[in-house]
Formats: structure tokens, sequence, C-alpha cells
């Protein structure tokens, strides 16, 4: 295969897009939104292509799904080809159900950010993620060849069954969604709460900077799973506070199952002076240090200049970043180790 159709130039389609075109594909792409069109285009991710008709895929194309579940269920119920196609929605049950042409594989890549839009794309997302491939109604080949292209993208394909991960992703994507607005409204209805906020409030309400239209379509789309998830949240939460006994063990229980998650990472502390060009300098280290960035938290001094960069790495990168940082002459405080 040599040639991926993207319909849907967001976040995930782009980042496809670049990461296939670094490896040689032809890319060409298409979005109703025709802002992210564009802006897909400029970075050099594809060829714009004025619909996705059907009509226009050979036999050997690949036409990658990455528009909102809704939009996608809507496409497969009329979509026929003899293409392989796929999706990476983060539901899978609504979607297969959709679809009636006969070379579909349902996946999902469990990568992505809280900023949408092709600009937060990178071709380097999907490196050591976990990337969920449906086998249901797929055949073997087809699911081999749709594995073969998500290792070549860095990630680490997983077979899964759309009613598995449609109840796994409602736990561990869709309810912590729904949580971040919840203590959010929770903390807005207490004078002065906001103010208090740091680094551990910052980082569970951190998906709250997501699009909302993007996660009602998500979470309407799979409610019945979302809807189970928060009851028993609820009842759990319930449980928990009628005993002390009960609490230490879970908090135990907690850490320990926290600690368990991979792949490790590092936490490094970057102390920023108020002056010009510190965040211009922790540019030029992360370019030398070539490290896989997985996240950043910039906490501003609540007076005066100045802050804490946080900077997160894969372990084994950990020495890589902190001397480039110090060749920039940056102050780096002790990291930290946890999962991601």
């Amino acid at each position: 295969m040599a040639r991926a159709v993207i319909s849907g130039t967001g976040l995930i389609g782009t980042s496809i897009a670049l990461g296939l075109r670094d490896l040689g594909w032809e890319t060409v792409g298409w979005d109703p939104d025709r802002e992210a069109l564009a802006g897909a285009v400029e970075m050099g991710a594809v060829e714009p292509i004025g619909e996705c008709d059907p009509g226009m895929l050979d036999p050997g194309d690949l036409l990658i799904l990455a528009a909102p579940p809704s939009s996608i269920i809507a496409t497969l119920r009329t979509l026929q080809t003899a293409a392989l196609v796929i999706d990476v929605a983060s539901v899978k049950e609504p979607i297969l159900e959709a679809a009636v042409t006969p070379r579909f594989v349902g996946t999902h890549p469990m990568a992505g950010r809280e900023v949408t839009g092709p600009s937060a794309a990178r071709a380097g997302l999907f490196r050591g993620a976990t990337w969920v491939v449906v086998p249901d109604h797929a055949g073997e080949a087809d699911l081999m060849l749709v594995e073969s292209i998500v290792r070549s993208l860095g990630a680490r394909p997983v077979r899964m069954s759309a009613a598995d991960h449609d109840a796994a992703v409602a736990r561990i994507s869709h309810l912590p969604q729904i949580l971040a607005a919840a203590l959010l409204d929770g903390a807005a209805d207490v004078p002065g709460a906001l103010e208090l906020a740091a680094g551990s409030f910052r980082d569970l309400t951190r998906v709250a900077a997501s699009d909302p239209a993007i996660w009602m379509d998500i979470l309407t789309t799979n409610r019945t799973e979302v809807a189970a998830a928060a009851e028993e949240l609820g009842a759990r939460l319930a449980a928990l506070m009628s005993s002390d006994a009960q609490l230490a063990v879970a908090l135990a229980e907690a850490q320990r199952l926290r600690r368990s998650l991979g792949p490790a990472v590092a936490a490094v502390h970057v102390a920023l002076e108020d002056r010009p060009g510190e965040i211009a300098a922790v540019g030029r280290a992360l370019a030398a240090s070539r490290v896989d960035l997985r996240d950043l938290q910039l906490r501003h001094a609540p007076y005066g200049g100045g802050g804490i960069l946080t900077l997160w790495v894969r372990v084994d990168e950990l020495a890589a970043l902190r001397s480039a940082l110090g060749a920039e002459r940056l102050s780096v405080t002790a990291p930290s180790s946890e999962s991601g």
C-alpha cells in the first residue's frame, strides 16, 4: 500500500498523515472544515482533494476515517469500496455495526492531546502508544496489514473486541472527561478554591481543556458504557468514604496500581528565571536531546516573573535531556519517576 486517503484532518488524522508521509506514503486529505484541511496542507501532511468520494479509491488504497464517531457512522452506513478502510474513533461497537464495506477494520490509537486541530499534530504522536485493532468481522490478512502499519508509526497494536474496548475506554478515558468537568464545577462553587488549585488538581482536570463538541459526540455515542462507569464510580466512592479501613486499603492499592502502569516516565523540573530567552533555551535543549516529550506543564510564579516548567520524558531518555538542559545553563531540580 502506498496511498492513504485521510477523511478528517484534525489532530489524529493529520498526525497519521505526517507519520505515513515520513515513511514514503502518498497522503491526500479531505475535511468538511476548510480551515482544518488548509492547516494540514500547510503543514505538508496531505495534498487536498475536493471530496472523499468512494469512486476515487483504488483497491490498493488505505482510507482512514478520522472524523467524530457520529460522522464515521453516517459514512459507513453507505460506504462501499474495494479499498481497505479503517477508523480511529474512540468508540467501536456502533461503528462496527454501521460498516457495510467488505474490508473494514476498526481501530483506536490510545494517543492524543487536550488540544485539537492540525496545528497540534506531530508525526511522533503514536510512538510507544497502544493502538487497539478490533478483529470483529475483519479478515486476518487485513488485520495483519493494519497491524504492520500501526507498528510502522511506532505504536503497539493490541487486538480487542469492540465490546471490551468500549467498556474499557469508558472507564479510562470517557469517565475521566466527565470527572474533570465535575471537579471543576464543584471547585467553582467554593469561593477561593480555584485560586488554590495546584499540580494535582491541574493534572486531574487537564482533559477539561479539550473541545466540548468533540467530547459530546464521543460520550453520547458510548452513552451506555459511560453511564454504567459513572454509576460504578459513585457506588465505589460512597463505599470508600463509609469506612476508614476500606479507604486505607483502597489508597494503598491505588498506589500499587498506579506504579504498575507503563511505560515509566520521569518528570524534570526546570526553574525559569524572569528574563528573555528562557523558553527558547528549553526548546534548544529538547531539539538537541531528541527526546520524546510526553507532556509538559508551566506553573507561573504567583508573584513576580519566572516559574517552574515540568517536562515528562521516558526514563531511558532522562540523562540526555538533563545533559542538554545543563548545556543551556538552565536550573534543573531532581526528577521524579512515575508511570505514564
